[in-house]
């Protein structure tokens, strides 16, 4: 086959392509993750949501990210985090967990919405690109076996996995084991309830402990409350020999102190 075949048959591959998706727009028009109005993208939001959503900026706490009202410098530390130091490094979260985002989110967990994984995906690569060129690994907070066979999947594995397509960083999904089915941290009272909670919950089990020893862990969870699940998470992993373990997730509670 001459090159100029190649080319013509290149030209016809992507003009199919162009058509199918072209053809599956109009039978499927793509819709707001949020309001489900039509947008001119798929896995997009139409404008006043965009607007409306709360992504958390600069300045934050610099161990776990809670967004502050004044910039007190870059190196400081919210009252939570200085009371009860997190095992992990650091912490960031794309989004504010309010009435808007939470809409998504607990889609994504209970009404097997993995339609939005792409979109969800798409914005952690942005907005971890730091953290990731900082990891060796990534690592999704995962569930209980018990848990994971009621629910089917592991919402914050769906997302580390279409966070690894999209960057060079590889998924070890198994460096890490849920071994106590705690009962949700939803419930919880306290943060304090919520520690002793998840206390021993996780391990890394002996086969992997090679695996994480003397590598940088980027975690990956839906939400973070108060930050004692990815803190217990992340001591498994130092015991193991992790040299670091960061957080990313995508939305965090930012009304009360992690």
């Amino acid at each position: 086959m001459s090159p100029n075949e190649n080319s013509v048959g290149e030209r016809e591959g992507r003009w199919r392509r162009k058509f199918a998706r072209m053809l599956i727009d109009v039978v499927y028009p793509p819709l707001c993750m949020l309001c489900r109005e039509g947008v001119t993208e798929p896995d997009g939001l139409c404008p006043e949501c965009w607007a409306m959503l709360h992504f958390i900026d600069d300045p934050v706490c610099a161990s776990c990210g809670l967004p502050f009202e004044i910039d007190a410098g870059e190196d400081t530390l919210c009252g939570a985090c200085l009371a009860h130091p997190p095992y992990f490094d650091r912490a960031r979260a794309i989004l504010s967990y309010d009435e808007l985002s939470k809409k998504p989110l607990l889609a994504l967990k209970h009404a097997d919405r993995l339609d939005l994984v792409p979109a969800f995906s798409r914005w952690l690569e942005r907005s971890g690109r730091l953290l990731l060129s900082q990891s060796d690994m990534i690592v999704p907070v995962p569930l209980h076996r018990w848990r994971l066979w009621k629910r089917r999947y592991n919402q914050a594995g769906e997302l580390a996995r279409g966070l690894s397509r999209r960057c060079s960083l590889p998924l070890e999904p198994t460096v890490l084991e849920r071994i106590k089915p705690t009962p949700s941290q939803g419930k919880m009272p306290s943060a304090e309830a919520r520690r002793r909670n998840v206390q021993g919950a996780f391990r890394v089990p002996k086969a992997a402990r090679s695996q994480v020893a003397g590598k940088r862990v980027l975690l990956i969870d839906d939400v973070l409350t108060t930050g004692a699940t990815v803190s217990a998470a992340a001591r498994a992993l130092k015991r193991a020999g992790a040299s670091a373990v960061f957080v990313l997730a995508l939305a965090r509670v930012t009304t009360h102190p992690i």
